[in-house]
């Protein structure tokens, strides 16, 4: 059987190593870049506290030993389901199983003036170019006199109060207050204000009350100027405009406020539901289909305990693609009558606000807890999930370093890095 899958991210990548040297399948894993991208941690790197190459992992590395799966740099273009094949920029692909794990991207809802002017965070290569363009406003920031002027330059929005949200507000803010100072003397970083703004009126909306509360406690303790119940309406590159009317000078918007997934042409619009996710069955297949299958946040499956589709979490696509893999197991060897159906068994949500503040939320049984236990729980989780021994070792030292030292040691700028930088 020759499994295309699209999509290295969580469940693709999971996927192809639950299918790794098996008998009768062959697999062809397609995705536009060469390696593994730990989305948890791009914050991390878009405010200097890791390196790009410690959160991403070759995917050739990863099969150096597989006698079945094969990788090509490759986008897809359109899914031929009549025809079992899919067309890509490097020509048209024979299937017998089409897997689709094409994850989500950010949504700016319609808003193309916003997508040119704010920085998301989907992508190594974006963490990339936001890290550039604080670490410019800083330098630019001492050539200002004016007073209104330095705090537009200085100043920082992020929309949306989720997760990411969150935990770049306070690495932002943990810059601000530890180690900026001592980068630029020159500068007065009273100026520099940090606002979130999130629409709905708490922060971390999937989380427990104790959870949303502390954590909004943690950034304004470091400062962070948080706006529950605020919505952006518009940015010009200078000012963010409010609904309620009010505004914000800055010259810096970091967009985390919404996802969509990222569908390929050929799907039938009946299959698309809110969110740009495709309607699947409790197997992942798409409806209506024999042989493709959607994986992860581009996935909308209705069961009993989520009756409006599973979070897009990494858990999620990753257990989705253990229960896939192993269904596959079963249809090559002739089985396929005996499908296990898929649910999401949550074992807890977690965020990090900043050193030694992090909240925890465990279902069953209910427990929550915060502060430098949580942290720690947090931070052994992701090293655990992280793909590599070195990589997991820089990010340890790393995480070490910035401890004992408040500090980082990553604060590069590299001048002309991105043919299509952002600029002001």
């Amino acid at each position: 059987m020759k499994v295309i899958i699209v999509g290295a991210g969580f469940a693709g990548l999971q996927l192809a190593r639950r299918l790794n040297n098996k008998e009768g399948i062959e697999v062809l894993l397609l995705d536009k870049n060469n390696y593994h991208q730990f989305q948890p941690l791009f914050y991390q790197v878009a405010t200097a506290g890791l390196d790009a190459s410690n959160i991403s992992f070759p995917l050739r590395k990863v099969f150096q030993n597989s006698k079945n799966v094969s990788i090509r740099l490759a986008e897809l273009q359109t899914v031929n389901a009549k025809d079992n094949t899919i067309t890509t920029d490097i020509g048209i692909l024979y299937y017998d199983m089409l897997v689709l794990a094409t994850g989500a991207d950010t949504n700016f809802f319609g808003n193309d003036h916003l997508r040119k002017l704010a920085f998301p965070m989907k992508s190594t290569v974006e963490a990339l170019q936001l890290k550039q363009k604080l670490i410019q406003n800083f330098e630019d920031a001492l050539e200002i006199k004016d007073a209104a002027a330095l705090e537009q330059q200085l100043s920082i929005v992020v929309v949306g109060g989720g997760a990411t949200g969150v935990e770049i507000s306070g690495a932002i803010a943990e810059m601000r207050n530890s180690i900026l100072p001592k980068d630029y003397p020159d500068l007065d970083f009273s100026k520099m204000h940090i606002y979130l703004l999130e629409h709905s009126p708490e922060l971390l909306g999937p989380m427990s009350e104790k959870s949303q509360a502390e954590a909004k406690q943690y950034l304004q303790a470091l400062g962070v100027i948080v706006q529950n119940g605020s919505a952006l309406d518009k940015y010009d590159g200078d000012t963010v405009t409010l609904r309620d009317g009010s505004t914000i000078a800055c010259k810096t918007v970091i967009w985390s406020a919404g996802i969509r997934g990222n569908i390929p042409q050929g799907i039938d619009n009946e299959l698309i539901v809110r969110g740009n996710r495709i309607k699947v069955d409790r197997t992942n297949r798409m409806q209506g289909f024999d042989n493709i299958y959607v994986l992860g946040d581009v996935a909308y499956m209705e069961t009993p305990k989520y009756p409006k589709g599973h979070p897009q979490v990494a858990n999620v696509a990753i257990n989705q693609a253990k229960n896939l893999a192993h269904n596959i197991e079963r249809i090559v060897t002739g089985n396929s009558h005996f499908l296990n159906e898929f649910e999401y068994d949550d074992k807890g949500s977690m965020a990090t606000v900043g050193r030694h503040l992090a909240v925890v939320d465990i279902p069953n049984p209910k427990i929550h807890f915060s502060g430098f236990f949580a942290w720690l729980v947090w931070m052994s989780l992701h090293l655990m999930l992280i793909l590599g021994v070195k990589n997991r070792l820089q990010i340890f030292i790393n995480w070490v370093y910035k401890y004992f030292t408040r500090d980082q040691s990553l604060r590069l700028l590299y001048k002309g890095l991105f043919r299509d930088e952002k600029s002001e």
